[in-house]
């Protein structure tokens, strides 16, 4: 499921960069620390490091899901669990062109544009599991990140600090299986003699 999040991620920056930047830029899911690039990783590049996942409390739901069934028995089974997963995004630019910086701040902004534009994701670039999946996914660009310290984030991951987004996507994942009950079909009231 992570993966085909990955994948769907990719699939909207390939499809909505400019033409030119598309072909050459290479989308990463690689920590951003003191080695990057990776050896599978070539400059220009956008790197997603998917570096928190935690339940969203907020869009919690204590509600069951009830199916009748012909045989008098029924499934009753709980809500989906609603999960945030967080992504750092950095631009990597190449390392022969004279302005590295501007080319950073550049590939930035393109790939915030494109995450600006969407609040859920558009269906047709869904991969794998995220396919059909409801409710739709939403997604939050440029919130504040569930990091304590951004200065102590690039010092754990010895990597020097650099301009970056905050990209959160709300995944419905199912971890729970049906369960067969009897239904109630008719209510039987007993009364004792003498009371009416």
């Amino acid at each position: 499921m992570i993966n085909d999040l990955d994948q769907t991620i990719e699939t909207l920056l390939k499809r909505e960069l400019p033409p030119n930047l598309a072909d050459q830029i290479t989308i990463s899911f690689a920590p951003p620390d003191g080695e990057f690039p990776p050896s599978s990783v070539s400059l220009p590049a956008i790197d997603l490091f998917l570096y928190d996942i935690r339940e969203n409390k907020d869009l919690r739901s204590i509600f069951w899901d009830f199916e009748r069934n012909a045989n008098g028995k029924g499934k009753k089974k709980r809500d989906p669990v609603r999960v945030d997963f967080s992504y750092f995004i950095t631009a990597w630019p190449s390392e022969s062109v004279p302005t590295p910086v501007h080319d950073e701040h550049w590939l930035l902004g393109e790939t915030m544009k494109i995450l600006l534009r969407h609040e859920i994701f558009p269906e047709e670039i869904l991969q794998g599991t995220l396919i059909g999946q409801k409710p739709s996914i939403p997604v939050l660009s440029l919130q504040p990140s569930h990091l304590q310290s951004i200065g102590e984030f690039w010092q754990a991951l010895g990597g020097k600090p650099k301009a970056a987004l905050n990209y959160t996507v709300t995944l419905s994942i199912d971890p729970f299986q049906a369960t067969e009950v009897p239904l109630v079909l008719e209510k039987i009231i007993g009364m004792k003699p003498g009371m009416e």
